[in-house]
């Protein structure tokens, strides 16, 4: 064993190599170089790193030097020059062959560990594997599901899919490593969004943190255009649960066009309860809102009308801003409503019944689909 702390087994033929190297000059031959590439993916497999392996011939080669048959006959300078040049290449070329397996050894090891790791975040948030084989694989990757944990999704603007090597990721991962270490947290990408999924309870700084990086991860990086956050749940499967909410509360954002980055699925729990019962949701729009469709322009603009409103909170200056009209176009508008559905935007309840049918019919597609 030398200081290395790489034992001389990793060596092979080598010493040998260099005693006939430094007599004949001869370089050395493909199935030579063959087997120290295997050394060297030996070498990665058993966790040594290429600088301690190449520490190991270079060491081998000083400590032969002077005891090889070649440098001992050498008579001239000329000669001991070129004897000394042929070691060199040999041990240039060994160190390349090495290097060739060292570096294909672990470039295997860390497609594995990545296939691996995209494995058990599909697991993970699909619930496909046995919960109690699944907690224990998750401590490989820094989590305890034992504990309570929050998924916050983020999704890219449109036409930009977030990946593992993309530069914004990058940003974000390093930045949550330096402030947090190795808490327990997961940072990965699914669907072309980038998901975190860490303990919440009392301590929600991961998730707070991943969520402001992915609204504002800085110059030169891709903003996130929402990020949505799933409820606490405990256990493996309160992962999946805290996931699925995210997901699904990000598709309501998007039907409803909802202005604000950053929302949370508790925000958004009307809206499952209100689709729950499909058919009655349906009906509701269609008699509410069904008579809109005679209006000059269809129903769309009568809706999207409905729905400025309420995201505005019934200012209608604010509302009209949103919509990029004047306010007497507003006021027309709501007027047409009533005059066509009989329901008066200015009457609380008959509002209230406006507004739902408006956001039923977001959530289902009206008037573009058929009920």
């Amino acid at each position: 064993m030398r200081r290395t702390g790489i034992p001389n087994s990793f060596l092979g033929d080598y010493p040998k190599l260099l005693a006939e190297v430094s007599s004949t000059g001869r370089l050395p031959r493909r199935a030579e170089l063959d087997a120290f590439r295997e050394l060297g993916e030996r070498a990665a497999e058993a966790g040594h790193k290429l600088r301690a392996v190449v520490g190991l011939y270079v060491g081998e080669t000083r400590a032969q030097w002077g005891s090889l048959p070649g440098v001992m006959r050498s008579a001239g300078a000329a000669e001991r020059a070129r004897t000394g040049d042929a070691i060199l290449a040999a041990l240039e070329a060994a160190i390349g062959a090495l290097g060739e397996g060292h570096e294909a050894a672990r470039r295997l090891a860390v497609r594995q560990e990545e296939a691996e790791r995209r494995e058990f975040v599909d697991d993970l948030l699909h619930g496909r594997s046995d919960l109690g084989r699944l907690a224990e694989r998750a401590q490989r990757f820094g989590l305890r599901l034992a504990a309570t944990h929050a998924v916050v999704i983020a999704e890219g603007p449109a036409g930009e899919t977030y990946d593992d090597v993309h530069p914004t990721v990058r940003r974000i991962e390093r930045e949550l490593l330096a402030r947090f270490g190795d808490r327990d947290a997961l940072l990965t990408t699914k669907d072309g969004r980038v998901v975190c999924v860490a303990a919440s309870g009392e301590d929600r700084a991961v998730l707070d943190a991943f969520a402001r990086l992915a609204e504002n991860p800085g110059p030169g990086y891709v903003a996130a255009r929402r990020v949505v956050a799933g409820r606490e749940h405990s256990g493996p499967g309160g992962v999946v649960l805290s996931y699925e909410e995210a997901v699904h509360a990000l598709h309501v954002a998007d039907r409803l066009s909802l202005l604000p980055v950053r929302l949370t699925a508790s925000e958004l729990l009307v809206f499952p309860v209100l689709l729950r019962d499909r058919s009655a949701m349906a009906d509701l729009v269609r008699t509410v809102l069904g008579p809109l469709t005679e209006a000059r322009g269809g129903a769309e603009p009568l809706v999207r009308t409905l729905m400025a409103c309420a995201q505005a909170n019934h200012v209608n200056a604010e509302a009209a801003r949103r919509l990029g009209v004047g306010v007497r176009t507003l006021t027309y508008r709501l007027a047409r409503v009533k005059e066509l559905t009989g329901y008066d935007h200015g009457d609380p309840l008959q509002r209230y019944s406006l507004e739902t049918a408006a956001m039923g019919a977001r959530l289902l597609g009206w008037p573009a689909e058929e009920l």
